[in-house]
C-alpha cells in the first residue's frame, strides 16, 4: 500500500490520500465500480477477465449486519498485549473471513519446504478459497494474476509467485486476502524454509514484536500515529529499519480503504481511532536500510541494499476499550517455528 506515490503501470494497491477526512466508521459502502478496479484495456484478455471479476464482486449479496454479536475472545502468543471488549457493531461475517484466511495460513506450514515452487503455494491458496466458498481478493486485482503474494528474503512485499523453488535458508512472507460473504479477511505471516540463519530468525522475531506492539497502541481516542510510534521505536532500538513506502489500510467490504496505518510516526499524528474502525497493521521491517525499489513487473518491491526484509500482518477492529484481532491462528501458529510453538 503506497502512500504519496505517483501512479505506476500496475499499481499494487490503492494510493493513500492523507488529505481525506477521518471517518468514524470505514467501509460504509462499496466503491464505484470504475474507480475500484481500473480495468486494463490494453490487454483484451485481461480486460475481459477483470470485467467479469468486477461484476461478480459487485453483485455479491451483502450480509445482514448484526448489531449485537456475542464477543469471541482472541488470544495471541502475547495475550497481555490485547485489550478486547465486546464489539457489538462488528459482524460475524468479518470474523468468519479472517478465520478462513488464518486457517489457510495454518495449512501452509505443511507446504512451505525447500524445493517447493511458490506457484504451488499460489495454487493451494486459490483452491483453498474456492473449496470454502471464498475468492482470493488479489486475483485479477488491478491486473495482478495471482491469488497470493510470496515475498522471499530481500523482497519487501508483493512478490509474485513463480516456478522457482524455495531454497534451504530462505524466509518467505505469504500474504493472503479472501473475500467471503462480501467481507475481506487479510493477513500475512513469515515462514522459514528449512534451517535459517540466526540473522533471519532475529529479524522475524523483531518484526512480530513490532506488529504486537502496534496492536497494543490501538484504543479509542488514540491516533494512528501511536501505532507507528510503537512500531518504529522498537524496530530502531533493535537496529532495524521501518519501510516507509507502504502502510496498513482500512478493510471490510472494501479491500483498501481509510484509514492509512503508517508504521512510523508520533503519537499525536494521524487519524483519531474510534470504535468501529477496521484496518490492517502490517509492518515491513528491514535488516538494512529502509529504502525500496519496484521491479520492472510493476509489483515486486525489494530492498535497495538487498538486505533481508520481513513482515507480519493482522486485521483488527477498534472496540470500546481496545481492539479485536480477526486473523488469529486457530492452530496457535502465531510465530515460527510454528510446530514447536503450537505444541507448547
Amino acid at each position: 500500500f503506497w502512500p504519496n506515490s505517483p501512479p505506476a503501470k500496475f499499481p499494487p494497491k490503492t494510493r493513500s490520500n492523507h488529505g481525506l477526512p477521518a471517518a468514524a466508521s470505514v467501509n460504509a459502502k462499496a466503491p464505484d465500480l470504475p474507480g475500484a478496479f481500473h480495468l486494463n484495456r490494453r490487454d483484451p484478455a485481461a480486460y475481459f477477465a477483470e470485467t467479469i471479476f468486477a461484476l461478480n464482486i459487485w453483485t455479491i449479496a451483502r450480509p445482514a449486519v448484526e448489531s449485537h454479536v456475542q464477543h469471541r475472545s482472541v488470544q495471541d502468543s502475547n495475550p497481555q498485549l490485547l485489550a478486547v471488549s465486546e464489539p457489538s457493531y462488528l459482524t460475524a461475517a468479518l470474523r468468519k473471513a479472517g478465520a478462513l484466511v488464518s486457517k489457510c495460513l495454518d495449512a501452509l506450514t505443511d507446504i512451505v519446504k525447500p524445493g517447493v515452487p511458490t506457484s504451488e503455494i499460489d495454487e493451494f491458496v486459490r483452491k483453498f478459497a474456492f473449496d470454502h466458498g471464498a475468492y482470493p481478493a488479489t486475483l485479477m486485482y488491478r491486473g495482478y494474476r495471482h491469488s497470493t503474494c510470496t515475498s522471499i528474503n530481500h523482497v519487501v512485499c508483493h512478490g509474485m509467485p513463480d516456478d522457482k523453488p524455495l531454497r534451504e535458508g530462505d524466509i518467505v512472507n505469504i500474504d493472503v486476502t479472501y473475500i467471503l460473504d462480501g467481507w475481506h479477511g487479510d493477513s500475512s505471516r513469515m515462514y522459514p524454509v528449512g534451517q535459517i540463519k540466526r540473522a533471519a530468525e532475529r529479524l522475524m522475531e523483531v518484526t512480530y514484536e513490532c506488529l504486537m506492539r502496534g496492536i497494543t497502541a490501538v484504543r479509542p481516542g488514540a491516533r494512528t500515529g501511536a501505532i507507528g510510534e510503537a512500531i518504529q521505536t522498537y524496530a530502531e532500538a533493535e537496529r532495524c529499519t521501518v519501510v516507509r513506502d507502504f502502510c496498513g489500510h482500512g478493510l471490510g467490504r472494501v479491500f483498501h480503504d481509510r484509514p492509512n496505518i503508517l508504521h512510523y510516526g508520533e503519537p499525536g499524528e494521524g487519524t483519531v481511532l474510534e470504535p468501529g474502525m477496521l484496518f490492517t497493521i502490517e509492518p515491513m521491517i528491514n535488516l538494512g536500510k529502509p529504502h525500496v525499489k519496484i521491479l520492472a513487473d510493476g509489483w515486486t518491491a525489494v530492498t535497495r541494499d538487498r538486505e533481508l526484509s520481513a513482515q507480519f500482518e493482522h486485521a483488527v477492529g477498534v472496540t470500546e476499550t481496545g481492539c479485536e484481532i480477526f486473523t488469529v491462528s486457530p492452530a496457535g501458529y502465531h510465530f515460527p517455528p510454528y510446530d514447536i510453538r503450537a505444541a507448547a
